[in-house]
């Protein structure tokens, strides 16, 4: 128990906390070499993409924008390789020039950062024209945001989204691509990890019917309205209207949004599903900052590198949880916690599913207290100590009913008494900050259970749970293995 002690003493937490949040300079995966990364742009031949579209079957369609659109989108597999791709196929009449084709997706395809969905090949052959990218498995932005089925999409993910998003633009605009063209809630997917990605499509110069915005000209720079030019500030601009996609949950034409921001009345721009979950200083300086890419005159837009700095002020310590668990999406383990034969708390705390641990933890109740030293003197017994009693008492009756803020107070009180040592009131103190999205706080009360009671397979279980919620999967597993040693143990003697 030592060992695991000092390794996941909180000074250690502190100094290692993995950040979902990347600078800027770090979004180059080249410098990866996980063996997940893409090799360099490939030409692919028609017959390639056929064969991985299963024909370009119907089933395969991701994406199509009607009879006028100039292309559609595939999901496809290709045989060397067990990913999925992206295939979008133009129509005939969208790239007549082959030339011009091969060199703008070549460009593209050079580009590779996390924050993209990247190009990854093409193919042109004849009349077809064919771009290849990394398959998104988790929808668009506009799907979360607008359509949403189980739960609106929470305050620091919105807050990521926006974040990730300037700094593919700024990593785009170092590498010369600073012109993006129809930027909104459908060219922002989200991968396998619940991240979101700026789609590689919109990076390539609009094909010869030279519209480089299909949305509502509400939506539309107005100086695009002009001189039918995209440029790196019109970009910008297309940025300020996701943001108010990101405020609202709403797709609201920016004169609209100004009017309300210019009125003092921005807070009726707010999504009503977030109502109490955002703090207004942070939802005050994403309008200020959304009515600053929404400026008319461009020179008065801010660049790329100033977003990114903006956003990075807003991103809290607290809430660097995975993005699969802030959006609620399933998401694949490793082999080796997947090889675990594990109990149905084991299970739920590798999913983090927080609803079936209180089940659990409420099920189980005291009865692994049994066995602490919790004997006390009767001069012990004051007034002060059934103060100290109730506290416990009351904060039972809060996580039974779900009140964690309550649970957390009582419970604190309880602790704080010093009178009596409990693994459980720990553990579900534990639960209640990861209930209230606080897993650094939950993390320290798991290790204090462990240190109440080392053999307690339930505080590594717990431990596992908050790791994950912080990203730090290998310590998670690591101490899921753990628990499940622990346990084996117990059932023996």
């Amino acid at each position: 128990m030592g060992a695991r002690c000092s390794k996941f003493s909180l000074c250690w937490f502190h100094s290692h906390l993995k950040p979902s949040v990347l600078e800027s300079s770090d979004l180059e995966t080249g410098a990866k070499n996980d063996g997940n990364v893409w090799p360099s742009f490939t030409e692919f031949s028609f017959e390639q993409l056929k064969a991985a579209t299963s024909g370009f079957s119907s089933d395969n369609i991701v994406s199509e924008h009607g009879e006028k659109a100039p292309n559609v989108v595939y999901k496809g597999k290709l045989d060397n390789n067990d990913r999925w791709i992206a295939v979008k196929r133009f129509n005939r009449l969208a790239w007549p020039d082959s030339r011009q084709f091969l060199e703008e997706a070549r460009s593209v395809g050079s580009l590779r950062s996390e924050r993209l969905a990247n190009l990854i090949g093409c193919c042109c052959e004849g009349d077809e024209r064919l771009l290849v990218a990394e398959f998104m498995p988790h929808e668009t932005l506009a799907r979360h945001l607008f359509h949403w089925e189980n739960q609106p999409m929470k305050w620091a993910m919105r807050l990521r989204v926006a974040l990730y998003l300037a700094q593919a633009l700024e990593y785009c605009s170092s590498k010369g691509r600073a012109l993006y063209h129809d930027l909104n809630a459908y060219r922002v997917l989200f991968d396998q990890d619940g991240n979101p990605r700026l789609s590689c499509f919109g990076l390539m110069k609009n094909s010869r019917d030279g519209k480089s915005y299909s949305t509502n000209l509400a939506f539309t720079p107005p100086e695009y309205l002009r001189t039918g030019r995209v440029t790196p500030e019109s970009v910008v601009y297309s940025f300020g209207t996701l943001l108010l996609d990101l405020l609202s949950g709403k797709h609201i034409p920016p004169s609209h949004a100004l009017d309300l921001i210019r009125g003092k009345n921005f807070l009726m721009l707010m999504d009503s599903a977030l109502e109490g979950h955002f703090s207004k200083d942070d939802g005050t300086e994403l309008v200020r900052l959304a009515s600053r890419c929404l400026q008319y005159e461009p020179r008065e837009r801010p660049n790329a590198k100033s977003l990114v700095t903006s956003l990075l002020s807003l991103q809290k310590e607290a809430e660097q949880v995975p993005s699969y668990v802030l959006m609620g999406i399933p998401h694949e383990t490793t082999s080796s916690t997947q090889q675990l034969s594990l109990t149905p708390f084991g299970e739920a705390c590798l999913r983090v599913d927080l609803t079936a641990i209180h089940e659990i933890l409420e099920k189980i109740g005291y009865k692994d207290d049994e066995g602490i030293a919790n004997e006390l003197s009767f001069q012990m017994w004051t007034s002060q100590m059934q103060e100290t009693l109730n506290s416990k008492k009351h904060g039972d009756t809060a996580f039974r009913a779900k009140d964690f803020a309550t649970a957390i107070e009582c419970y604190t009180q309880f602790i704080d008494g010093g009178t009596m040592v409990s693994p459980t009131v720990y553990a579900r103190r534990c639960l209640s900050y990861l209930m209230s999205e606080m897993p650094q706080e939950a993390l320290g009360d798991a290790m204090q259970a462990q240190v109440i009671s080392p053999e307690w397979a339930t505080a590594s279980y717990l431990q596992a749970a908050c790791l994950f919620s912080l990203g730090m999967e290998t310590d998670a597993q690591e101490t899921l293995k753990d628990g499940t040693k622990l346990e084996a143990k117990r059932n023996k003697s």
